[in-house]
């Protein structure tokens, strides 16, 4: 298994949306964050970090992972119960596949009832919403700018 291949797989999960952070991460969110969505699982695009893949797996899970070889408490993380795979082949493709389709899971059973509302609605709708609310944090953004630069 490899980027690519879980990048692959998660995007073929319900309401999947992704987005770059710290550099040089990819993250997976169930719905999009301006909406509410939450991240489920990152991956570290260019490998140079602890390890390859993170992703949340719920109390019933952590410990039991973490008792395998390569799969460790993820730094910073571990408190939501998240958990950092160190290489590619500490688990079967098989066994990333169902920890990452799980994650999505639970995830999405604790998104806000409003955020569900949102997902529901016919792609069109959801996508326009999200660029509204978009725009609106830009225009925000840069009103707070221009009344910064007249104080």
């Amino acid at each position: 298994m490899d980027n690519e291949q879980v990048r692959a797989f998660c995007q073929a999960l319900p309401h999947f949306a992704e987005s770059e952070a710290w550099g040089h991460h990819l993250c997976f969110w169930v719905g999009d964050r301006d909406i509410g969505g939450r991240m489920f699982a990152v991956i570290d695009i260019e490998g140079t970090g602890d390890g390859v893949l993170s992703f949340h797996c719920g109390p019933e899970r952590f410990h039991e992972l973490c008792e395998i070889e390569g799969v460790i408490s993820a730094p910073y993380s571990a408190r939501n119960f998240w958990v950092l795979v160190q290489r590619w082949n500490a688990l079967r493709p098989r066994q990333i596949e169902e920890e990452l389709r799980l994650a999505h899971e639970l995830i999405y059973a604790k998104l806000p009832k409003r955020t569900k509302t949102i997902l529901a609605m016919p792609e069109k709708e959801r996508k326009q919403l999200i660029h509204d609310k978009r725009d609106r944090a830009r225009k925000k953004l840069l009103a707070a700018q221009r009344a910064t630069k007249k104080s």
